[in-house]
This record gives C-alpha cells, structure tokens and sequence, in this order.
C-alpha cells in the first residue's frame, strides 16, 4: 500500500467513526464528492490545501509524526 492509499484509507476511516457520509464531507470541505471517493481509495492525488480542509473538517490537523 502506497502513501496516498494509506492516506485516503485513514481518512474514509475517521469520516466512517464520525457518522459522516462521502456527500457530507463533500459539503463540509467544498470538495466535489467524486474527488472525496478517489482520495479515499488511493487514486486521486491531493495537495496539502485540500488535504488541510479534510483534516479540519474531521476534526483533525495535519502533522508530521515520527515513524
């Protein structure tokens, strides 16, 4: 599994703990529902500003962490 999988997975997980459909968080970060899909399968490749505005609609801020 590469990064962006790792990634979109992680976020499909937290939106999925939090009771938030793919169309909801599209509607929280002004992203098109489409690109929400493929950021959470690994097949769209995003920028940290749209990587940013999921984070903080989930509640979440983006950091590096220690491996």
């Amino acid at each position: 599994m590469n990064d962006r999988e790792r990634i979109g997975k992680r976020i499909a997980e937290i939106r999925k703990s939090k009771g938030l459909s793919q169309a909801k968080l599209a509607e929280l970060t002004d992203i098109a529902p489409g690109n929400i899909a493929r950021i959470e399968t690994g097949r769209y490749s995003t920028g940290i500003d749209l990587l940013s505005k999921i984070a903080d609609a989930l509640g979440y801020k983006l950091d590096f962490i220690e491996k």
